[in-house]
């Protein structure tokens, strides 16, 4: 039987960041091979994050009756929880240091996207290795403008008519273009971090727009996609100037978990606890830090008690806050308790 294992897929992305993020922040191993191995594993996380939100974002759009209804789904999918995370900390802050200004700085700063202005609360993290509350929010505002502008470029590609994968191609090879040329034509410290945002990550939403294109083909012969995704992604990384073909070579992996023939996993049988294990563990973790439990308990007790504390939050989050703003007709909410195949007409 055909399964679709999307749920699954974005679950090990987000754990492999949680993972990535846990060696980091405790810094067991600072700059050491195994950090250095893990952020890798966790740029690949992103990246396939990226991919699947352009496959399953156009498939909303697809499906939406008005521009007001995709971008409502999309609003109760991301913000509620999204606020929660930023909100929880900041009351912390305000009330261990008093600091009101400060703290509406960030407020002010983080519920807009704008993580970057103030990523820091008063009182909060100071002595850790990394100062920042929650430093892997910087990927929701490149999801924030993939939403807005994806209405557009879907006029325009439709519009292309039989031009429509020039179309892409051209998206793909612009988004490549910006983040890997910026840095060598852009002399300034910021520069690496600017090639990171959007219109730099466009190849991996771009090759997921083609993914939703090509959905029903991939789900025929996943197997296809697989060697041919193995090929591109080994390719990319064998050398640096293949390194353009990574977004395909994913994508092509990617559909292939996804379609090939197996068990069905319903990853969010219980809760779809991929986007809060995202949002909460980085402030989790650095509040374990901060309160000395890894100095204490040691990295591998340490370790065992933050997945506990990430896994119950993720769930919390997920029960109280994010399933609750989600419609009926949500796939996410369709989802938990059933073990039905997801089919592409579920996709929110």
């Amino acid at each position: 039987m055909q399964t679709n294992r999307f749920d699954l897929l974005r679950l090990v992305f987000a754990s492999m960041v949680v993972v990535f993020h846990a060696v980091a922040l405790t810094a067991i191993d600072p700059f050491g091979p195994g950090e250095l191995w893990l952020g890798q594993g966790a740029e690949i996380a992103i990246q396939g994050f990226f991919i699947t939100s352009g496959a399953l974002v156009s498939g909303s759009l697809a499906r939406a009756q008005t521009l007001s209804d995709y971008a409502g789904k999309r609003v109760r999918r991301l913000y509620p929880a999204y606020a929660t995370v930023i909100l929880i900390p900041a009351i912390i802050s305000l009330i261990l240091s008093g600091d009101l200004a400060g703290v509406l700085a960030y407020l002010a700063a983080n519920l807009t996207f704008l993580n970057f202005l103030a990523p820091n609360l008063p009182g909060l993290f100071e002595a850790n290795r990394f100062t920042e509350v929650n430093g892997a929010l910087w990927t929701l505002k490149i999801e924030v403008m993939f939403y807005v502008v994806l209405p557009f470029i879907a006029v325009v590609l439709r519009r292309m008519g039989a031009l429509w994968w020039l179309g892409i191609a051209l998206l793909y090879a612009g988004g490549e273009a910006w983040r890997l040329a910026l840095p060598h034509f852009f002399d300034h410290p910021a520069a690496a971090m600017v090639a990171r945002q959007l219109p730099g990550q466009m190849a991996f939403f771009a090759s997921g727009i083609a993914l939703w294109q090509v959905w029903d083909i991939a789900k025929a012969r996943p197997y296809v996609f697989g060697v041919i995704g193995l090929v591109l992604t080994a390719a990319s990384f064998a050398h640096s100037a293949l390194e353009p073909l990574c977004a395909a070579g994913l994508t092509g992996l990617i559909a292939a978990i996804a379609f090939m023939p197996g068990p069905v996993l319903n990853a969010a049988r219980f809760g779809d606890i991929s986007y809060g294990l995202y949002i909460t563990h980085f402030p989790i973790l650095q509040a374990l830090v901060m309160l000395g439990v890894f100095a204490t308990l040691g990295p591998v007790a340490g370790f065992m008690v933050t997945g506990l504390i990430v896994f119950a939050a993720s769930l919390l989050l997920w029960h109280s806050v994010e399933k609750p703003a989600l419609r009926p007709s949500s796939h996410y909410r369709q989802a938990a308790g059933t073990e039905r195949p997801i089919k592409r007409q579920d996709i929110p």
